[in-house]
């Protein structure tokens, strides 16, 4: 491709409102143009990165043995009122009505669509299991787009399913969907690791997230680096204590604490570790009856889960009380509160392992300005009436595996693949005869892929304070050729044209930089663009019988120098370098 003849429109300056280092180098570098709130038009040279990334993804889809098809964007609200989603979606939904005033919606996902494709096309386990898959725009309404491409509205997306006569055949199709992904991101050449996650509100039996590493990641999480344990926080596990809970050995008293509100004040003035205080959370939850109080007892220096404490029975509606319930409740302002004294016929208390074992501890009085010191269970106040993992882990907290302790990290999720059972099976009679004649509820697997994520989650790993640094296999053009004055010298004209022709001849995706601008220019728009190779022809070279060549970023053992080649063995050298 000729520069002259393409579109490049680079900027110096990214607009203020862009956050993420890889929102700026996308609008600085022209791959994309904003539209409207999370909406973004793929320039021509982003849109070459984007099909890119669809066609890696493509190809591994195809080998996994996944058929390709396509669905239609927008969506009968019947399909979601079938499996009860069109009303528990959320405002993520973009709903619309055509001239008839029937109900739509702009398509977020598409396990609705296809479980009515599979109920009419598949009779019998002879046509089991098959997968389908589609690259499509999906929309999502999002509350705050932001972060460019990393949270849009609009994105494409490719989503897979899979549909099987067995649990057993379900389990098999979601190995090889993982194998696939895999080897999607490996390709792509993108730091990565999968982890065990919530199913959300997709549902199902269980998930795995694939996150690119990056430091700008939404997502926290917690890996082992002694063993291939990794989990989404709101996934991993908080093991108990391996200790049993010690004996009292202080006794109970009150500690004047005039303006200390919360653990962190508190255990400062009392000049004790913040790992030696709880802390209460108030909520409540119906429970047929009416709202009911519920306390949660988390040590001073951990964060509730709210994942975690959504799944246990009863919870899923937990809502933090009003300051006038708490008021009702403890007859005391928050920042002062406790489980010693309270009406646990009304108030039940759930705590988190690490609280249950703990001894000789401080938390709140119940009374303004006061805290209490020394408190035990069993002595000062009733055992919790349940006892559960209700809190985010932190480094150096034993892995649930067994194999060492936890680290965390940030990610972005690119990939998320799913067990999704019966459920919407079920919901939508998506039925199979089996070999008995029997109608049976079909398995059904979904796999989705960011791929317009993907592109900026490999900016944010692949940068540096000149632009973007495009990995081999996502980079719109392998190489570019920079030529200068080639509108005022015939020697550099022919010696560009030659070269260009010779590897776009061998198959090689380059760019002929012939635009009338400064080298200056010139080079800086090749680096913020990130194109992996750069050959610079000159007049002054040439009459030396050389040009010089220089890598975006330089391999293994590479200086990243420039350095000069002779013209004569420039193809040979050149496609070598671009085949390895």
């Amino acid at each position: 491709m000729r520069a002259s003849q393409f579109f490049i429109s680079t900027t110096k300056e990214a607009p203020s409102e862009a956050e993420l280092i890889s929102h700026k180098l996308m609008l600085r570098a022209g791959l994309i143009k904003r539209l409207g709130s999370g909406l973004y038009t793929w320039m021509p040279l982003g849109l070459r990165v984007l099909r890119r990334v669809e066609a890696v993804v493509r190809e591994e889809m195809n080998r996994a043995g996944a058929i390709e098809l396509l669905m239609p964007a927008v969506q009968p609200a019947e399909l979601w009122e079938e499996t009860g989603r069109w009303a528990v979606f959320g405002p993520q939904m973009l709903k619309i009505k055509d001239r008839h005033e029937r109900d739509f919606c702009f398509g977020p996902t598409h396990e609705e669509v296809i479980t009515d494709v599979a109920r009419r096309e598949i009779k019998s386990y002879r046509q089991l299991p098959v997968s389908f898959y589609q690259i499509q725009m999906k929309f999502r309404d999002e509350i705050r787009p932001r972060f460019g491409v990393m949270r849009a509205r609009e994105f494409l997306m490719k989503d897979a399913y899979s549909f099987h006569a067995s649990r057993d055949s379900l389990i098999d199709t979601y190995q090889t969907m993982y194998a696939a992904y895999t080897r999607v991101f490996t390709r792509l050449g993108l730091s990565f690791r999968a982890v065990a996650a919530d199913t959300g509100a997709i549902g199902g039996s269980g998930s795995h997230e694939f996150h690119v590493l990056a430091d700008s990641g939404e997502d926290l999480i917690a890996y082992c680096p002694e063993s291939d344990f990794a989990a989404n926080v709101e996934l991993a596990e908080a093991l108990a204590p391996i200790a049993p809970r010690a004996a009292p050995q202080e006794t109970l008293r009150e500690v004047d604490t005039p303006k200390q509100t919360t653990c962190e004040d508190v255990a400062a003035l009392l000049d004790i570790p913040l790992a030696r205080t709880v802390k209460l959370i108030a909520g409540m939850v119906n429970n047929g009856a009416g709202d009911k109080m519920v306390i949660l007892l988390l040590r001073g220096d951990h964060m509730l889960n709210e994942v975690k404490l959504g799944k246990l029975e009863g919870m899923a509606e937990f809502r933090l009380a009003s300051e006038a319930e708490i008021r009702a409740a403890f007859d005391c302002p928050p920042g002062f509160l406790g489980p010693v004294g309270i009406d646990r016929a009304n108030i039940h208390v759930i705590a988190d392992r690490t609280v249950a074992a703990m001894s000789d501890f401080v938390c709140g009085a119940n009374k303004p300005k006061f805290h209490l010191a020394g408190v035990n269970f069993g002595r000062d106040l009733m055992e919790p009436d349940f006892v559960a993992d209700i809190r985010n882990v932190v480094p150096g907290d034993a892995s649930p595996d067994g194999k060492g302790t936890l680290q965390l990290c940030r990610g972005i999720e690119v990939g998320h693949v799913f067990q999704l059972g019966n459920k919407y099976s079920q919901a939508m009679n998506a039925t199979y005869l089996d070999e008995e004649g029997k109608s049976q509820a079909m398995e059904m697997g979904c796999y989705g892929i960011g791929v317009s994520r993907i592109v900026a989650s490999a900016i944010e790993q692949h940068h540096d304070e000149r632009g973007i640094i495009w990995p081999t296999s996502m980079a719109p053009f392998l190489l570019v050729i920079v030529a200068i004055g080639l509108g005022k010298s015939e020697l550099v004209k022919n010696a560009a044209d030659t070269l260009y022709a010779d590897l776009t001849a061998a198959g090689f995706d380059v760019l002929l930089d012939d635009r009338d601008e400064r080298p200056g220019v010139m080079f800086a728009d090749a680096e913020l663009i990130g194109i992996p190779h750069r050959v610079t022809i000159g007049e002054r070279g040439l009459k030396d019988g050389v040009i010089e060549y220089q890598p975006r970023r330089p391999e293994a053992g590479e200086s990243g120098e420039a350095q000069k080649i002779a013209l004569a063995d420039a193809k040979d050298f050149l496609t070598g370098l671009l085949k390895r």
